[in-house]
């Protein structure tokens, strides 16, 4: 019964360490130039990432250690990986500007698993505090994958690549609310109705546009996360000054 238990308890774990070895071989793949293979390991990370956690609430064996080793494995897949790789290919231009600006995102990222992991308790499951750092990554990887396939001038992308960077790791500190993804029932799906539609419209697209649209996907949700936060703050000033 105990080895059945040590069993089913490395499973998540394993998922864990897939996360971590795929941003590890990122790194090195950037460091050799490599940046497509490279985002396809960091986007490999990513369904590893998922996957650890599908694993642990199915063997029923979620832990602190787990919660704490995942932390550890996406500040290297979805903080250091996607700076390292835009500070290579965009902010080195800026010289110590960029060292910073790339460092300013693996702060922000750190900063907000800390944050998620002493909120753990009592965290509303329909939305995320602050940009989730997988989706920082999935945003600086898909705009990064949007250059690689020529779309854009060099100068532009190195602008656009320090903004990216230093917005994205804004909204990761950030109390803006981000929607979870909804369970994979028909009551999940209820409760998200608009958030599901959203999904698969931007799968038609991305596969309908052979990839391109992937990073304005991404900045759509990283937007109407913002507009909902402006707007419901607005709204509960409205009903705090009426008498």
């Amino acid at each position: 019964m105990d080895l059945r238990y040590s069993v089913r308890r490395t499973l998540p774990n394993m998922c864990t360490f897939a996360n971590m070895l795929g941003g590890f071989i990122a790194v090195i793949l950037i460091s050799q130039s490599n940046y497509i293979l490279a985002m396809i390991f960091i986007a490999i990370a990513t369904i590893a990432d998922a996957l650890d956690g599908v694993m642990a609430r199915l063997t029923k064996t979620s832990s602190k250690f787990g919660v704490e080793l995942d932390s550890l494995a996406d500040v290297i897949s979805f903080g250091f990986a996607p700076a390292f790789l835009l500070y290579t290919t965009h902010l080195i231009h800026f010289g110590n500007w960029g060292i910073l600006a790339a460092g300013a995102y693996i702060f922000a990222g750190a900063f907000r698993l800390a944050r998620f992991n002493v909120e753990l308790v009592g965290f509303d499951k329909n939305y995320f505090n602050g940009l989730p750092i997988p989706t920082a990554a999935l945003t600086v990887v898909s705009f990064e994958l949007m250059h690689q396939l020529g779309a854009g001038s060099s100068q532009v992308s190195d602008f656009t690549s320090l903004l990216l960077v230093l917005s994205v790791a804004f909204l990761m500190i950030s109390h803006v609310k981000y929607d979870t993804l909804p369970a994979l029932t028909v009551e999940g799906i209820k409760r998200k109705p608009y958030f599901v539609l959203f999904l698969l419209a931007s799968a038609i697209a991305v596969i309908a546009s052979c990839g391109y649209a992937t990073f304005y996907v991404f900045i759509l949700f990283n937007i109407f996360g913002i507009i909902r936060y402006i707007f419901f703050f607005f709204k509960k000033g409205m009903h705090a000054s009426q008498p």
